[in-house]
């Protein structure tokens, strides 16, 4: 009788590219350019053949615009979990108010249960920025679980990249403070919890699922990292993620792997795009690496969407339960 393997979530980021271009402060983003229409069937295409159901997050903007819609409705139609990604994709929550918060997370439900039907009940906010307020919020408007925390030390390393190549004033940096996270990011767990939180004097939970890092090590491991380390070597990225895998199994860690549209595109599709880390490779040769990382990871996972894995986690005892302010 064949064993059965944990669950682990999968789930992409279905930031387009304008949303690319504007945190990186970039002419233009404000026509919305979008590659959905080259990159939507070709990931869809990657999923079919291995049989695969996922979650993917979109921009509330996204589904505003109704050149767009297609494609997403093409995604709801063969399965696949929606959730939200805010409306504008600003990596800066941590500056709004209370009310933009809960403006961000409405107006995109509202966008994305229009064009596909399916009301979202998990939320990834932009650039890995959650707060307390947001959680506060997630919880009041019924979502299941949120799926923003990073947990890794190297969050202002990878800001300091994108700053480097960015055309940003010191205005629009100051607002990018907390993209990727701060150090103190690093001590946040990277097994799945519970957030409580008292609500109107009652205490309220949700389901936290954090993009996995590598256990004890805490260096990142999704998709868009281990392509970068491909682009040097292909031997190392893969060697990279198996010892990620292993100490996820040894721990116990029901993992979730993170996707970019990025992943599936490459420098021969968008050449607005080139400061991007791994911009310089070929789509085809990404895509030999996606398709080796995805079967290394579901030879020793069930593979769902982050829907199936926080209603699994939820029926768990042992989960451990935090309050917010600990980690946002």
């Amino acid at each position: 009788m064949p064993k059965i393997k944990p669950l682990a979530g999968l789930s992409l980021d279905l930031d387009n590219q304008w949303s690319y271009m504007k945190t990186h402060g970039d002419p233009g983003w404000d026509t919305f350019p979008s590659y959905f229409d080259l990159v939507v069937p070709r990931i869809l295409k990657f999923l079919r053949e291995r049989n695969l159901v996922i979650t993917f997050f979109v921009v509330g903007q996204d589904a505003a615009l109704e050149k767009n819609q297609s494609a997403l409705k093409s995604l709801a139609e063969v399965g696949h979990e929606i959730g939200n990604h805010s409306f504008h994709h600003e990596p800066w929550l941590h500056i709004y108010s209370p009310q933009q918060i809960e403006a961000e997370i409405a107006r995109a439900e509202e966008s994305i249960e229009k064009v596909t039907g399916k009301k979202p009940t998990g939320f990834r906010g932009p650039g890995f920025v959650v707060t307390q307020k947001a959680i506060e919020i997630l919880i009041q408007r019924g979502y299941q679980y949120d799926a923003t925390t990073l947990p890794t030390y190297i969050g202002p390393l990878a800001r300091l990249y994108y700053f480097m190549t960015a055309r940003l004033d010191s205005e629009e940096k100051n607002k990018r403070g907390r993209l990727f996270g701060t150090l103190r990011d690093g001590l946040r767990p990277i097994r799945p919890y519970r957030f409580r939180t008292e609500i109107d004097g009652n205490n309220r939970q949700i389901i936290e699922i954090p993009v996995t890092t590598m256990p004890i090590f805490k260096i990142p491991i999704h998709v868009s990292y281990l392509i970068y380390i491909g682009s040097y070597s292909r031997v190392l990225a893969i060697l990279y993620f198996k010892i990620a895998i292993l100490l996820c199994r040894l721990t116990g860690i029901h993992p979730s792997l993170l996707l970019h549209p990025l992943d599936f595109l490459g420098g021969d599709d968008i050449k607005e795009l080139s400061f991007f880390p791994a911009m310089n490779l070929l789509s085809k040769d990404k895509l030999k690496l996606v398709s080796e990382v995805i079967r290394i990871y579901s030879n020793s996972f069930t593979i769902v969407p982050l829907r199936e894995l926080a209603r699994t986690l939820s029926d768990e005892e042992s989960i451990t339960t935090v309050e917010p302010k600990r980690y946002l």
